[in-house]
């Protein structure tokens, strides 16, 4: 059975091992949601993940099963919407459903606990695929893309000039 829990300090380093597992290198290859043919470097890091646990409005949920971490995901309170990032889950895992349950346990969570309204994330605008997930589970297109973070190879060193992100909302 998959349990949720807010993480804390001590679990920051089972997240960045599982994000850069779900977003990078030769590990992400194995799930569906990997972005390693057109982004190199980390996708983040202790530092980051110390960050927005300290940071008030901002929390990273977990999905284990039998304690191991399956999946995580950030959420950030702004006013009446939330913001959905870092979603990841274990490689080897994709597909089984995992995803989605902790998609909605977030959903639950930003209306329940915030008060959310909305839910919006960004996604890369060329992983159609992974749009169209969403799109599946509630989400719509805004309309709305900003430039990838070229500048901040904290995020990843792109290998095309080309990335946007688009911005996906789903009313709560």
């Amino acid at each position: 059975m998959l349990t949720y829990r807010l993480a804390v300090k001590a679990d920051i380093d089972n997240i960045v091992k599982l994000v850069e597992s779900a977003y990078r290198g030769d590990s992400s290859r194995q799930g569906w949601t990997t972005e390693a043919d057109f982004i190199a470097g980390q996708r983040t890091d202790r530092q980051e993940i110390m960050e927005i646990l300290a940071k008030p409005d901002h929390v990273i949920l977990l999905c284990e099963y039998r304690s191991r971490l399956m999946a995580s995901v950030q959420l950030n309170r702004d006013s009446a919407k939330a913001y959905l990032g870092m979603f990841a889950v274990e490689p080897p895992k994709q597909g089984q459903g995992i995803g989605l349950s902790l998609l909605k346990q977030a959903e639950s969570y930003v209306l329940k606990e915030w008060g959310s309204v909305a839910l919006n994330m960004r996604v890369i605008s060329t992983r159609e695929e992974l749009i169209n997930w969403y799109c599946r589970h509630g989400y719509e297109k805004t309309g709305k893309s900003t430039p990838f973070p070229y500048a901040e190879p904290r995020y990843g060193i792109p290998n095309r000039d080309d990335l946007e992100l688009e911005t996906l909302e789903k009313k709560l």
